[in-house]
């Protein structure tokens, strides 16, 4: 915890020295960066203890433990410099690294803090503007809730202009009255032309049935008449006079 409080502190920090900065190349550049008020330089590291034997850069190589090296150059404004544990010739563990641009140095941040740099802004700013966006809501009992941006007349303005956008594009869209009659006199004449095709069920419907069934019909007809014969009907005479009468005695 106590280092990660260190790093940020550092990431915060920024140092150069007025004296030297005018003379950085990539010969001086180590020895700028090793100076005892910097505060990102480790005073315990290898690149010290070279610099009271009076070694040269080469030495490093053959020590194990912390130190610094010159990583990437790109004159005349900008120096990287790596922090490193050695633990062989052939093999070092990156710890952190520095930039100096115009004679300042920083110290680059690693990914963690980027990422939780980046979430932490995204965040402030959408609850900045959730909190906005409430500011301008209203509610009523019969309408509900609608938004109020009489109040900001930037927001104002543009709803306005909105509006009468959308009006303007919804006129421009549904056209002339001439232009719909013509549409509806093109789809007259298509349908016209081309009639759509009817279902088969209706035109079981509507078509005559065959005129082989219908002589069929009317022999099966005949052969009834014939087998049962004509239905004679003999009507029997009334008398129609009236009782006769009774003679007195």
């Amino acid at each position: 915890m106590a280092s990660r409080q260190m790093t940020n502190d550092h990431l915060r920090l920024s140092w150069h020295d007025t004296q030297m900065m005018a003379t950085l190349s990539p010969q001086t550049v180590m020895d700028y960066f090793c100076r005892k008020s910097n505060p990102f330089y480790d005073h315990m590291c290898n690149n010290e203890t070279v610099r009271m034997q009076r070694l040269g850069p080469e030495h490093l190589h053959n020590m194990i433990g912390l130190e610094y090296i010159l990583l990437h150059v790109a004159e005349p404004i900008l120096y990287v410099i790596r922090k490193q544990h050695r633990h062989n010739p052939s093999e070092a563990t990156p710890i952190a690294d520095y930039y100096i641009i115009g004679g300042t140095v920083y110290k680059a941040p690693d990914l963690a803090n980027v990422i939780n740099a980046r979430i932490l802004n995204t965040v402030v700013n959408l609850q900045s503007a959730f909190e906005e966006a409430s500011s301008y809501a209203r509610y009523h009992p019969n309408k509900g809730y609608t938004w109020d941006f009489s109040s900001n007349k930037v927001l104002s303005d543009k709803s306005k202009s909105d509006k009468k956008d959308s009006n303007s594009a919804k006129d421009e869209n549904s056209g002339t009255l001439f232009q719909k009659q013509r549409v509806d006199m093109l789809l007259a004449e298509l349908l016209r032309k081309f009639p759509p095709p009817i279902p088969p069920m209706l035109q079981n419907l509507q078509q005559p049935p065959p005129a082989g069934d219908e002589l069929n019909a009317a022999g099966n007809a005949s052969e009834m008449n014939n087998a049962t014969g004509p239905l004679d009907i003999k009507t029997e005479g009334v008398d129609m006079k009236p009782p006769p009468e009774k003679k007195s005695k």
